[in-house]
């Protein structure tokens, strides 16, 4: 569907009127969001609003939920942004509330407003709110909420933590180093003829200096961003390749083949001195360290990258051809493509202006979202107590250097923040609680001395003794010539 936005105005479609709306507002939840440390420390009230355009008529039509937008979902998912991983401005919370609205298939556009009532602002005030419009055009810079993945269980876990974790990926990296000087000692060749041959020989001639290529990345199966990420970590270890720019991570819906999940993919271009048989051993052997079956074809996968484009070369193997002889119809190559490189070119048969070809390509209304933080693993806390969710930065880190005695005592969080403000709250020579108590007894023992404590009851005691300390200090303000102090224990 192909639609239109008019500002603030309503959303067209592609016939040029207006689509349906459906409006949440109010949604609010307690988050942790600001660049000051008691905001991401205390945490406040955040709202949102959120509408989402689109066409209703069908769904209205049949009764049928799957035809429109579970609103309900969709508010549990909007309160979880709100609640979840800190930001440092309410512009990214809203661009992930949007990214999240976006993802929904019938969603053509979301208008967010994100409310911070309680922002620290100096002056009287009522609100502070940011206001956006995000569509599949003009698609949000974040990327949508997920739920939490549950940890591993304890048996599941590496034994070795991280440094496992960092030899699993030196063992990858080792791999595809491997397959470089495989690839240079000459691919089988079979006997396709001497025209196949002499092709082939030049795919694997290095070229004399840097040549761009663009790869294209995709999975659906198991962990899909965590495997495209070390996808491109890995890509990176590659001698005599070299990445300039890596696009935003788009969510697409699979083009033929059999029913699978929507894909997660991705373009990197890069500059590199090896030849397109050695690229291309490399990144069969980054596929097969992420378990890739070539059972099916089109089918779902766990780690695709293919060789969209070496330079301007045009080549035919039967392993290999240049440019990529489907990608001037897939969308989910060329827009992201375009949104790193907008003036690129595709070379060959029915290549041209790559954003072009992105806004005409059969499978352009697949692209769900793009993402364009997606290489920074999110952190989506919602379930958390609300103080340990939040990360130890600004006042829990410095407090903690503060008094080291202090962090041993009390550990982190709510209790070693509380104790640290009543130790600057306190006078710079504080003295042990018990202390005044014994100071004072000295003062009252010569008024006391004549007055024995058998002799009370016979006597009226008209004139009783001022002992302000023991008794009035506590309910009533201090005495003018009594200093007084903080009670770090009230």
């Amino acid at each position: 569907m192909t639609t239109q936005s008019t500002g603030g105005g309503p959303v067209l479609d592609g016939a040029g009127q207006p689509l349906d709306q459906i409006a949440l507002v109010g949604i609010s939840a307690t988050g942790y969001h600001g660049v000051f440390d008691h905001e991401r420390r205390d945490g406040q009230l955040f709202r949102a609003d959120v509408v989402v355009h689109l066409d209703t008529r069908r769904a209205a039509a049949t009764d049928d939920l799957t035809r429109t937008i579970d609103y309900g979902a969709l508010a549990q998912q909007v309160a979880a942004v709100l609640a979840g991983e800190p930001a440092n401005l309410i512009e990214t919370v809203a661009e992930r509330i949007a990214a999240t609205a976006l993802a929904h298939p019938a969603v053509a556009a979301v208008d967010v407003r994100v409310h911070k009532p309680q922002a620290p602002v100096t002056v009287p005030f009522e609100d502070v709110a940011v206001t956006i419009r995000r569509d599949h055009s003009r698609l949000p810079a974040a990327e949508p909420w997920e739920a939490p993945r549950a940890e591993p269980r304890p048996a599941d876990r590496d034994p070795e933590g991280d440094d496992g974790a960092s030899r699993a990926f030196e063992a990858v990296a080792a791999a595809v180093a491997a397959a470089v000087p495989a690839a240079r000692a000459g691919a089988p060749t079979g006997s396709d003829g001497a025209a196949e041959q002499r092709e082939r020989d030049r795919l694997e001639l290095a070229p004399p200096e840097p040549v761009e290529v663009v790869l294209g990345l995709g999975s659906n199966l198991g962990s899909s961003q965590d495997t495209l990420r070390a996808a491109v970590a890995t890509l990176g270890t590659i001698v005599g390749l070299e990445i300039d720019a890596v696009s935003p991570l788009a969510r697409t819906a699979p083009v033929g083949g059999p029913e699978q999940p929507d894909f997660l993919n991705a373009v990197v271009i890069a500059h590199t001195t090896l030849s397109p048989t050695e690229l291309l051993r490399a990144t069969q052997a980054i596929e097969n360290a992420h378990g890739r079956e070539r059972h099916e074809r089109w089918g779902p996968r766990t780690l695709d990258i293919d060789l969209i484009a070496y330079g301007t070369t045009l080549a035919v193997t039967d392993d290999l051809e240049l440019p990529h002889p489907r990608a001037h119809q897939r969308a989910f190559v060329l827009q992201p493509w375009a949104q790193i490189a907008p003036d690129a070119m595709l070379p060959g048969l029915g290549g041209g202006p790559v954003a072009a070809l992105a806004a005409t390509a059969p499978d352009r209304d697949g692209i769900r979202w793009l993402a364009l933080d997606w290489l920074t693993a999110p952190r989506h806390v919602v379930d958390e107590a609300p103080v340990a969710s939040a990360p130890e930065t600004g006042s829990q880190a410095s407090l903690g250097v503060l008094d080291p005695a202090l962090g041993a005592a009390f550990g982190s969080g709510p209790a070693l923040a509380a104790a640290v403000a009543v130790e600057l709250a306190a006078p710079p020579e504080p003295e042990p609680q018990p202390e005044p108590e014994l100071e004072l007894e000295p003062e009252l023992e010569p008024e006391l001395e004549p007055e024995p404590e058998p002799e009370r009851t016979p006597e009226p005691e008209p004139e009783p003794v001022p002992n302000p300390r023991p008794l009035s200090w506590l309910p009533d303000p201090p005495s003018p010539e009594l200093p007084t102090r903080a009670d770090p224990h009230s």
